[in-house]
């Protein structure tokens, strides 16, 4: 099989900055995330946690619907609340390009 077998949809490449951080929150939770800000989700940061390889690409918005983390993270509902205090703080406001 080589390149020409393959129906690209879309192959783009692009300098992104990515965010590392570790930390434990006030019931004890450790998260190890990455955060990589690009302007190939609209604005919104792909959040990895890099201990169990879960990811979802987030906004302001998503934090306020409920379950996304619970699910995504697969957490309880306490350690969504806290991570979602944080992520408030990193995630920023979406910003729609043409």
């Amino acid at each position: 099989m080589n390149m020409k077998d393959f129906d690209f949809l879309s192959d783009t490449t692009e300098q992104t900055t990515t965010r590392y951080v570790t930390f434990i929150t006030p019931s004890l939770k450790r998260f190890d995330l990455a955060i990589l800000s690009t302007n190939h989700f609209y604005g919104k940061k792909l959040v990895t946690d890099m201990m169990f390889g879960n990811s979802a690409v987030l906004g302001p918005d998503d934090l306020e619907e409920e379950g996304v983390l619970e699910r995504v993270f697969r957490i309880n509902e306490e350690e969504a609340t806290e991570l979602a205090q944080f992520l408030t703080l990193v995630l920023g406001a979406v910003h729609f390009t043409d």
